[in-house]
């Protein structure tokens, strides 16, 4: 349904849906609160833990700005908000610009009917914006003049930062990279020798262009090898390949993306944003290795 400040308020059945064009675009879906721990600097000790809250995935859907324009947006119509079907409806305001760009109404992922936790029937697809805005089980898209500012918007999601204001509208997910392999959970088991590391990284802000890896906690970068360019707002597949001697080491990964922005240290981020923040922890993360190939999770200066 689209409703609001729209010349033809409409209601679309699956039936209708099926009739408009589609298009197929693999993304990633970040939780704003993925590393969120880190903030504090609690050491969470292993990467599904860290930066787990995230999928990259193939969706198929409608364009949003081909529905709306089927219901004429008005000249004053300047937001959307979309709710769903849950209890919550989990609504979100999200501004005309991004919502006529590539915002999509979702039918499948990967091939398949979304599934039931996915948000069956469709769901609403915001390329490199934080999670929360990618509405399940979407039911209603009401066009409006100004943000709606809901509870979930307002009260949830924001920035709390060091003089007490919250900084809200923090809709991108800034470039952000993690090394899986060795990690935690992948320790190294067979000693000195040849030995490959590698990592995912990703950008909210379009694509990512460059990787960098270094063994000695920042003072030293080496660039890694994009195996698989996963494109604008897709997860990458990174590797740098060592011959290991056996010694400790302090592993980080830092992207650059292709509007030139780097990731920055943890220490960086909290310099601006003090330490009470929950939420777009983009920094960069430390794996700790020793002589006997395990790997844990600490913090180093920046």
């Amino acid at each position: 349904m689209i409703t609001g400040l729209v010349d033809r308020p409409l209601v679309f059945t699956w039936e209708d849906l099926q009739r408009f064009p589609r298009e197929n675009h693999v993304y990633f879906c970040e939780c704003a609160a993925n590393s969120g721990m880190e903030w504090g600097g609690a050491q969470l000790n292993g990467a599904q833990f860290t930066h787990g809250m995230i999928h990259n995935m193939e969706y198929s859907g409608i364009p949003l700005r081909l529905l709306l324009q089927e219901a004429g947006v008005k000249p004053e119509g300047t937001w959307v908000y979309v709710e769903g079907a849950d209890a919550s409806s989990n609504g979100r305001s999200i501004p005309m610009e991004k919502a006529l760009d590539d915002v999509l109404v979702a039918m499948t992922a990967n091939g398949e009917a979304l599934r039931k936790e996915h948000g069956y029937p469709v769901r609403l697809v915001v390329p490199g914006w934080e999670g929360n805005m990618w509405v399940k089980w979407l039911r209603r898209i009401g066009v409006t003049d100004t943000a709606v500012e809901s509870r979930e918007e307002t009260s949830k999601y924001t920035d709390l930062m060091p003089d007490g204001r919250a900084r809200k509208w923090t809709w991108t997910m800034d470039p952000k990279s993690v090394i899986t392999s060795p990690s935690p959970q992948k320790p190294i088991l067979h000693g000195a020798g040849p030995l490959v590391i590698t990592g995912l990284a990703w950008s909210g802000r379009g694509a990512v262009d460059r990787v960098d890896v270094s063994l000695d906690g920042g003072v030293n970068w080496h660039e890694a090898r994009i195996g698989t360019q996963g494109g604008r707002y897709a997860l990458s597949r990174f590797y740098l390949e060592i011959d290991w001697d056996g010694a400790p080491m302090l592993l980080q990964s830092r992207v650059t993306d292709d509007t030139g922005y780097v990731q920055p240290t943890k220490d960086q981020l909290r310099e601006i944003r003090g330490l009470n923040s929950v939420y777009h922890n983009n920094g960069i993360q430390t794996w700790a290795v020793y002589e006997n190939g395990a790997v844990e999770n600490v913090e180093v200066g920046s």
